[in-house]
């Protein structure tokens, strides 16, 4: 039966509410997503988000019948609540002050064989977050009843039932051991397992929504909220049920991350920042990941090029070599440089190589050789990123799944798993033909293997 599906989506730049019936979008809004300065340290602010939702599903009620509400949140986010309010504000993942507690964490942390979970900079491993809120700030942690992931935040806040969830605990958090399918030894190590609820599926309803969120918003008191689900790992969601293995989905964004369903695990290598999520389903995904749209940001401001500038910069031998984030990739660490000269209208063109360049050097150091490649969120909308990786990856098909709600779309599958309504097929992309790419890439990697890691 068809119903209608809220969708909570907290991406690090913007909140969204997003309905959906039978997969087809129906009516959305957003916010920008803001960070607090502090004290006791940089976090989510938690309230702005929360009266959003409030406004927009009060907006979105009167003009549909919602019966279920599903979250999602990016992984590197964790909440320790108390008994009817958060204990510690939710710490925004660049807050670097959190690197003050190396080496005591390190010397806790479980080794990458274990937790397949590389050791990232400021507070992108969930678990360094909470060893220093336990550590730093023990006023704060003594008042926490459970940690939970962020998804599973909002799910407690509509819901009032905290729980635990898989790909949340799975997104480099060194919480979690993806080839035991169970917590990571870091948990014991950090005395912290009495803070983790019970473990729940993505798409398990777990309650109604509380009472006085209905009465806040006209939504029915009987409103299903589900347990809800990593933003990557949403957005995986369709593929893992329309494609045979393997194939590998590029979800890109802020981040662009990149999961190779049916791969190995054994080429994960935590120098390149690659490493294992775990899927719905509990299966570890190799994945491998960039911040490529902060990058490209930095690179080319906004907007997407055409093919004659990517031919342009080709020809000019003008490259940018890693990193413009200062997180994620193989060269995190190094400071990004742009070499030769370009154009003021061709620094999209440049932006556009250099993301396709590096997620090629990533596709293969995982050991991504086979199967389709699927781009999907900001990416797909760019035609000569995705043609760009056709032509450096030409024994695979490139397939653009052009659609702005894609993480959000698959977070709505969960209210009805698995979906019975068609799921849409991505378009295929014919590879570009650039001349000079081959040797311009070849250029490019000497130049990168130059850079010490």
């Amino acid at each position: 039966m068809s119903q209608t599906v809220a969708v909570l989506d907290i991406g690090k730049t913007n909140v969204k509410l997003a309905l959906f019936g039978d997969g087809r979008l129906l009516w959305e809004k957003s916010a920008p997503n803001c960070i607090r300065p502090g004290p006791p340290y940089p976090h989510e602010d938690v309230e702005s988000a929360w009266n959003f939702f409030l406004d927009a599903l009060r907006e979105a009620a009167r003009t549909h019948q919602i019966s279920a509400i599903v979250p999602t949140a990016h992984g590197a986010a964790g909440a320790l609540i108390g008994e009817s309010a958060l204990a510690a504000p939710v710490m925004d993942y660049e807050f670097t002050g959190v690197e003050v507690i190396e080496p005591d964490y390190a010397s806790l942390r479980p080794p990458f064989s274990e937790s397949l979970s590389p050791r990232l900079p400021a507070g992108l491993n969930l678990g360094r977050q909470l060893a220093y809120q336990k550590w730093r700030c023990p006023d704060l942690f003594a008042d926490a009843r459970y940690f939970v992931g962020y998804p599973q935040y909002w799910t407690w806040r509509l819901s009032g039932i905290a729980v635990s969830e898989i790909t949340t605990l799975g997104a480099h958090t060194d919480l979690w051991a993806p080839r035991q399918g169970q917590i990571s030894s870091l948990v014991k190590a950090l005395s912290v397992d009495h803070l983790l609820p019970p473990l729940r599926r993505a798409f398990d309803p777990l309650g109604p929504i509380q009472p006085e969120i209905a009465a806040l918003t006209g939504l029915a008191p009987e409103t299903r909220v589900f347990c809800g689900i990593h933003d990557s790992n949403a957005s995986l969601l369709p593929y893992l049920v329309s494609r045979q293995a393997p194939f590998t989905v590029l979800s890109t964004g802020t981040w662009v991350i990149l999961m190779s369903v049916g791969l190995s695990l054994d080429q994960l290598d935590p120098r390149d920042d690659t490493l294992a999520n775990v899927d719905a389903l509990g299966r570890p995904i190799a994945c491998g990941r960039f911040m490529g749209g902060r990058e490209y940001a930095v690179i080319a401001g906004g907007g997407n090029p055409d093919l004659d500038a990517i031919e342009r910069v080709v020809a000019s031998g003008a490259m940018a070599l890693p990193c413009f984030s200062g997180h994620g990739g193989p060269y995190a660490t190094t400071k990004g440089v742009i070499r030769g000269e370009v154009a003021a209208r061709d620094r999209t063109a440049l932006a556009t190589l250099y993301c396709a360049l590096v997620s090629d050097l990533m596709l293969t150091r995982m050991g991504a050789i086979g199967g389709d490649l699927i781009v999907e969120g900001t990416f797909a909308g760019n035609l000569p990123f995705c043609q760009t990786l056709g032509a450096l990856r030409p024994t695979q098909r490139v397939f653009a799944a052009e659609d702005a709600a894609g993480t959000a779309r698959g977070a709505a599958m969960l209210a009805q798993w698995p979906p019975s309504y068609p799921i849409a097929a991505p378009m295929p992309v014919d590879a570009a033909a650039i001349a000079g790419l081959d040797a311009y890439r070849g250029v490019w990697t000497a130049q990168i293997g130059l850079i010490d890691r």
